[in-house]
């Protein structure tokens, strides 16, 4: 085992066989924590950088059976913030130090390519210097390429799986891993930052999907990599499947940062909600990156992906300050840069430990 962390510490490749057994075993975690630590800081120091999340809509066309504010879900929580809204939120992000936005939201045709692009407009012209992430779902190749020119900088849209069977017992029929895939190599190729990724220890998830996914990662080469345990929702088809493994999920961070050196590793909320300093231990695992809330606090708790979620609460610099103090407390420094993707090429000496 420590053959095989010790390879992929130098940049080298390992087979799938091998992959595998490192997912599947936890006796070397320290080891591979301690490496992926130590890539981490090569690449990017112990900045921990903060992405302001504005969760712009709870509305959702999709049924996936894993997600809250899945179309299906009639007990779901429905709202839209405004342009004018989302603008707020900005504002105050950015006068509390934040220089990058996420809007994320479910796919509501609502938010059409118009109302999506004189948004991204407005942001860019009041804070040139901010970068600003889309999440919102597939799009047309016309369509995202509208977000490009209006300045969007980066978008994320997790693969959630690589694998096509696993894909259809998470999905209704109609939904089309080839069409998310090709959503992903659209946003690489129109010169977007592009976030992909997946959930831990999601329903029918084997050992063998999980390397199946490294490997379609390996492919795309994205900016960012978004992972974070599975967690139920009661109005979800997945109500009495038990949540992901947040020991699993810290293993994978780890993997990612030694095969990714220069990737954008989120700590999730998900870890957070899971374990009282799960994003700690991510940040730990080689995550270097956090997504405070900036939403009004009145409708957070309806943007319910998953329940029982974290800092619903919390006024954003309420939330920030605790944050900044938690990431202290691991041995990192908060940090309001854009943090964009380094190109890093490692070689067998780059990093010692």
């Amino acid at each position: 085992m420590t053959d095989i962390i010790d390879r992929l510490f130098y940049g080298r490749s390992v087979s799938d066989d091998e992959l595998s057994l490192l997912i599947s075993c936890d006796e070397n975690d320290s080891l591979l924590f301690e490496k992926a630590d130590a890539v981490r800081r090569k690449v990017y120091g112990n900045e921990v950088f903060i992405r302001g999340l504005i969760e712009i809509s709870s509305y959702c066309r999709n049924n996936c059976f894993y997600c809250g504010i899945r179309a299906g879900n009639r007990d779901a929580e429905r709202y839209r913030l405004t342009p004018d809204e989302i603008l707020s939120c900005c504002r105050k992000g950015h006068e509390l130090g934040f220089r990058t936005f996420v809007l994320q939201g479910g796919e509501d045709d609502a938010f059409n390519d118009d109302i999506i692009c004189s948004l991204v407009s407005r942001i860019k012209s009041e804070f040139p210097e901010c970068a600003v992430t889309l999440s919102l779902g597939e799009k047309s190749r016309e369509s995202y390429a509208a977000y490009r020119k209006a300045g969007a900088d980066r978008y994320l849209l997790r693969h959630e799986t690589a694998d096509e069977d696993h894909y259809r017992k998470l999905h209704p029929a109609g939904m089309d891993l080839n069409k998310r895939k090709k959503c992903l190599y659209d946003l690489k190729s129109l010169g977007f930052q592009t976030g992909a990724g997946f959930m831990v220890g999601s329903p029918f998830q084997t050992t063998e999907n999980l390397v199946a996914d490294i490997r379609f990662l390996e492919e795309l080469k994205p900016e960012m990599i978004g992972i974070g345990p599975f967690i139920h929702h009661s109005g979800t088809p997945f109500a009495d499947r038990p949540d992901g493994s947040v020991s699993l999920t810290l293993r994978l961070l780890a993997i990612l940062r030694l095969m990714f050196p220069e990737v954008l590793l989120p700590a999730t909320t998900a870890l957070g909600t899971l374990l009282p300093d799960g994003r700690e231990r991510g940040l730990k695992a080689g995550a270097n990156v956090v997504m405070p809330n900036l939403s009004p606090v009145s409708v957070r708790k309806k943007y319910s992906l998953y329940e029982n979620k974290i800092c619903t609460g919390e006024e954003a610099a309420e939330c920030l300050n605790c944050l900044k103090n938690r990431i202290r407390s691991a041995g990192y420094e908060m940090s309001f840069s854009r943090g964009d993707h380094k190109n890093y090429n490692r070689g067998a000496t780059d990093v010692k430990i």
